[in-house]
C-alpha cells in the first residue's frame, strides 16, 4: 500500500509541531501547503524533512481563505497512484494507524472518514503525551474516553454519513476523484462539497481508526467556524496561569488590618489624655 497525504497549514505551525513528528511515518509521500507569510510552517517542513508547497492561491480573486484551492495544488503535486489522505494540521493519527489500514481491504470508490477525540487545550494534550492512556488495548479494545468524542456528521433524514474535511481518505484513480470543488471561498463546505461526489454507498467509516483533534480554546460546535477564513484562534501553547482570589486570606488580613489600625487608633487617644 502507498499511501499520499496533504494538509493546509496556515499560521497553523504552533498545532502542526505537534502533529508533523507523529503522523510523518505513516505516509509514503507527504506535501504541507502553506502561504508565502507562513516563514513558520515552512521552517518546520525544512526541519522534518516533509516537502513544502507555498502558494498565493488562498487569496486569489478575492477569497479570504479558499482552502480548496489550497488542497488541489498539494494534489497536483502527487502521483496518486495508490491512496491519498487529506488530513488537518491539527490532527494526530493513532500510532498504529498504517498498520491497521494495511491489513484491511479497502475498496477504490469508497471515501473514507474516521471518528474524533476532541483535545480541549494544550495543558491536556501535554498530560495525556506525558501519560497517554492507549486508544488502543490488548488487540481488541479501542477506547473512546481519552477526550470527549465530536459529532458525526450523519444527515439522516437525507443521504447519510459523509467524511468530514479533518480526515478524508480515498483512491483517486479508482474513484476517479481527483480534485475538491473551489467554488466555496473559504474553509468550510468545501470538504462536504467533496465528500458528496460520493454515492452514500461509497461513504463509510474506518470503525477501527480514532483520531485526536487538537484544540486551543476548548471550542463548542456552535464556535467551530472561529478559522474558517483565516486564523483567529489563540495559540497553542501554554497560557500564563490566571490564579483565583483567596477570598479567605483577603478577608482575614482585611480583618486584622482594621483590628489593628482600631488599637493603634485607641492607644493613640490613650496616650494624647494622659499627656494633657
Amino acid at each position: 500500500m502507498y499511501i499520499e497525504a496533504v494538509t493546509v497549514c496556515v499560521n497553523y505551525s504552533d498545532f502542526l509541531a505537534h502533529t508533523l513528528p507523529l503522523n510523518k511515518q505513516h505516509f509514503d509521500h507527504w506535501v504541507i501547503i502553506t502561504s508565502k507569510e507562513d516563514r513558520e510552517t515552512q521552517r518546520l517542513c525544512r526541519h522534518h524533512n516533509v516537502e513544502c508547497l507555498v502558494t498565493d492561491r488562498f487569496t486569489e480573486n478575492g477569497d479570504k481563505f479558499n482552502k480548496a484551492k489550497g488542497i488541489n495544488e498539494g494534489l497536483l503535486y502527487h502521483s496518486k497512484r495508490e491512496w491519498m489522505v487529506h488530513i488537518d494540521a491539527d490532527i494526530v493519527l493513532p500510532p498504529m494507524f498504517r498498520q491497521i489500514v494495511e491489513r484491511m481491504s479497502l475498496n477504490k470508490n469508497v471515501m473514507y472518514g474516521a471518528d474524533r477525540l476532541m483535545c480541549p487545550d494544550f495543558q491536556q494534550w501535554m498530560a495525556y503525551v506525558k501519560k497517554p492512556k492507549p486508544l488502543y488495548d490488548e488487540w481488541i479494545f479501542i477506547h473512546l474516553d481519552v477526550f470527549p468524542i465530536a459529532s458525526r456528521v450523519a444527515d439522516y433524514n437525507g443521504d447519510g454519513y459523509a467524511p468530514i474535511g479533518y480526515f478524508q481518505m480515498w483512491h483517486p484513480i479508482g474513484s476517479k476523484q481527483l480534485l475538491y470543488p473551489e467554488e466555496h471561498g473559504a474553509a468550510d463546505r468545501t470538504d462536504m462539497a467533496f465528500a458528496k461526489k460520493f454515492s452514500r454507498e461509497n461513504r463509510a467509516l474506518l470503525a477501527e481508526i480514532v483520531v485526536i483533534h487538537l484544540d486551543s480554546e476548548n471550542a463548542t460546535v456552535k464556535e467551530m467556524g472561529k478559522n474558517w477564513q483565516g486564523r483567529k484562534t489563540v495559540e497553542f501553547g501554554y497560557s500564563p496561569v490566571k490564579r483565583k482570589p483567596n477570598y479567605i486570606k483577603i478577608a482575614i488580613i482585611t480583618t486584622l488590618s482594621l483590628v489593628l489600625g482600631a488599637a493603634v487608633a485607641y492607644a493613640l487617644i490613650n496616650h494624647l489624655n494622659i499627656v494633657i
